[in-house]
């Protein structure tokens, strides 16, 4: 199968008070959506570092900024607006759009900044070899990256979201119902105060401290 690689970049609009919102108390509401900046301009380099044919920024739903549309054509990414849901519904919405253009889907959050180009070539890799999906486990026990070659509506409807069942979860029901699934390396994602010592782990994301405005308060 050499149909297109589209990566789907998933990420909230990096508004004051909206964006990483765990990260508030640590970092104020400016802060915060300062950081999710951050981290989508570096999901999307990772995009457009692995060599797919297409990469879309699919923002929750609410403005688009002119931040945001700045960011996204200078990593040459359409941008799109997820569905209103949960997240395994507006996951899959997005994962199907995806397929019935014709392309092959993987689907990464914006705040793993720790997952490579490497690992999203892999992947692609995994799916025009045959694999019916793909997954990047996280280490809080869900995942950072999701693609499938069809539409799977059983990953994503009834999962108990953002909880550390997640991966189990998509584990058994491939078990149960013969999909094929593949899963890549480990990798951690930011999602609260405790993680955020490790984005000096990340050369690009070493000095993120001095690009982000914290609040007086905090």
């Amino acid at each position: 199968m050499n149909a297109p690689i589209h990566i789907i970049v998933f990420g909230r609009s990096p508004i004051s008070g909206r964006a990483k919102t765990r990260l508030i108390p640590a970092l104020g509401p400016r802060g915060a959506a300062d950081l999710c900046s951050l981290l989508l301009e570096h999901a999307l380099a990772t995009a457009l570092a692995a060599g797919p044919d297409r990469v879309t920024l699919w923002l929750d739903a609410g403005p688009v900024t002119d931040e945001t549309g700045e960011l996204a054509a200078r990593f040459q990414s359409g941008i799109a607006l997820q569905v209103p849901g949960d997240l395994g519904t507006r996951m899959h919405d997005a994962l199907c759009r995806t397929l019935e253009s014709g392309d092959l889907p993987l689907l990464m959050g914006s705040d793993v900044p720790s997952l490579t180009p490497a690992a999203l070539q892999q992947a692609a890799v995994l799916l025009r070899g045959g694999r019916d999906a793909v997954v990047a486990p996280a280490e809080d026990g869900g995942y950072g990256l999701i693609g499938v070659a069809r539409p799977l509506p059983v990953l994503f409807e009834d999962m108990p979201w953002s909880t550390d069942a997640v991966l189990k979860e998509t584990r058994r029901r491939c078990v149960r119902d013969g999909i094929g699934l593949a899963e890549l390396e480990w990798i951690w994602d930011v999602d609260e105060p405790a993680d955020l010592g490790r984005l000096a782990d990340i050369p690009e994301l070493a000095g993120w401290r001095q690009r982000i405005r914290v609040d007086a308060a905090v």
